[in-house]
This record gives C-alpha cells, sequence and structure tokens, in this order.
C-alpha cells in the first residue's frame, strides 16, 4: 500500500535534514485517526505540486505529527491541462463529479450555472456548496495521491463559459441531442499541448441558445457515445478518455 497523503500550508524550504510539525485538522486525522507511529511512512504535499515523502518521528497529543522528509517528488505541470465545466447536478451528486474527476485527473472544475440546472447558488447556499466542491477536490487529491490537486474555481455564468472556451486550444461540448450535428469526442483532433477544456451539461441538456453561443466561441458539439450519462459521471468518463488520447496516461 502507498503511504497517505497529508497536506501542509507550504514546503516553502523543506529539504535534507529537515523536520515538519504537522497539526491542526491533518495532524488530527494522522494521529486520532490514522493511529500512526513513528517509522511509518507518509507523503506530505502543499497540493501545488511539491511532495515530501518521509518517515514519522514522534506523534503527541490528539493533532502533533513530527516527519522527516528523505525524497522530494514533484508533480509537472500537465500537459495539456484538462478543465472541466461541470453544470451544477443536483444534491450531492456534484462532490460525486468532483471527487471522481479528482481521482480521474482533471486539472481544474469550473461549476457552470445552466439555463436548465435545478440547482441554484445563491447566497450562502452557493458560498457553502462551493466550499465543499473544493473540500471534496481536497480529500480526492490526497485519497488518489496526487501531489497537484485540482483548482475548483468561482461558479461561472454562460458568458463566462463562452469567454473561457474561446481561449482554449480545443474546447468541446457534451450533449445529448443527437440530432444536432456533432462529433465523436472519441476521433477529434486533440492538441498536444495547451488548455483543453470540455462543458458537461445538467441532467436537463444543454440548452440550444448555450450550444450556439458555445460553438460560436469556437467549441465542438461532441458526444461520448450512443447512450447518454448523468451529468455527474460524463465528465469523469469523458476526462478518462482524454487523459488515455493526449498520452498522460501512457
Amino acid at each position: 500500500m502507498t503511504a497517505p497523503v497529508f497536506v501542509v500550508d507550504s514546503l516553502e524550504g523543506v529539504g535534507p535534514g529537515s523536520v515538519v510539525d504537522v497539526e491542526g485538522p491533518e495532524g488530527r486525522h494522522a494521529v486520532s485517526v490514522r493511529r500512526l507511529q513513528p517509522g511509518e511512512n507518509v507523503v506530505l504535499t502543499d497540493g501545488r505540486g511539491r511532495g515530501a515523502a518521509g518517515v514519522v518521528v514522534s506523534v503527541s497529543g490528539k493533532d502533533h505529527m513530527v516527519v522527516e522528509p528523505f525524497e522530494f517528488p514533484v508533480e509537472p505541470e500537465p500537459s495539456p491541462r484538462i478543465t472541466v465545466v461541470q453544470a451544477l447536478p443536483k444534491g450531492d451528486r456534484g462532490e460525486l463529479a468532483v471527487e471522481t474527476m479528482t481521482e480521474t485527473g482533471v486539472d481544474a472544475i469550473v461549476p457552470w450555472q445552466a439555463a436548465r440546472c435545478i440547482t441554484q447558488w445563491k447566497g450562502d447556499r452557493g458560498m457553502k456548496a462551493l466550499a465543499k466542491w473544493r473540500a471534496t477536490a481536497r480529500e480526492a487529491g490526497k485519497q488518489s495521491r496526487r501531489l497537484r490537486f485540482p483548482d475548483v474555481a468561482d461558479a461561472a455564468s454562460t458568458k463566462q463559459v463562452a469567454a473561457l472556451l474561446a481561449t482554449a486550444d480545443f474546447a468541446a461540448v457534451l450533449h445529448s441531442d443527437f440530432e444536432h450535428e456533432s462529433v465523436p469526442l472519441a476521433t477529434a483532433e486533440l492538441p498536444a499541448e495547451g488548455e483543453i477544456v470540455l462543458v458537461v451539461g445538467p441532467e436537463g441538456g444543454v440548452a440550444r441558445d448555450e450550444l450556439a453561443l458555445f460553438e460560436e466561441a469556437g467549441a465542438k458539439a461532441c458526444v461520448l457515445g450512443p447512450s447518454v450519462l448523468r451529468t455527474s459521471t460524463a465528465g469523469t468518463a469523458a476526462a478518462a478518455l482524454l487523459l488515455g488520447r493526449t498520452g498522460r496516461w501512457s
């Protein structure tokens, strides 16, 4: 089994001969939940691509662990970078989508308030929902042993999504209107580097005016296959396809 991952605010200045104190919620999880003991291996990360693999030197109280790192892995910037614009699903399906996309390897997630979304992120409710998505990405990043966690952006409007698509090296909109002219994502021409942006619509589908706006911004209308996936699983399936096709899973 690979060593568990714990997040620290910064690894700046950490090198051979250093020791790192892990306290607070991460320390509590290590000491009181995982019950780690001196001599066990762990990995520390800042979630921004830097890591420090080492051994537990000591534990004390309920939330204090001291680690002595001996290796310093770095997860390079991904290329091409994959961003998924995720329409807001109902209930806890949003966290499910974020969790599985993070485990798969998505680099950024943009919540999208699509016209046909039943869920509405407004006021305090919206802030709490966004915080849940970000916490889910962090925990899924740890679980999947990533050193670089995905960015979860503020919720975007349709116009903001269109602006994002216009700057991408490849942009696609997944939709379920099989009568609309589209191309299979499995055969679309992809860039070797740069930015790939993928839009996943809501359960009710991408509205025609939204799709028209996105195509005007340069996005291609794409389908995954003959079946219709839930919005909470489509992004993960599409990301896996793109990661394989771009060689990032090679």
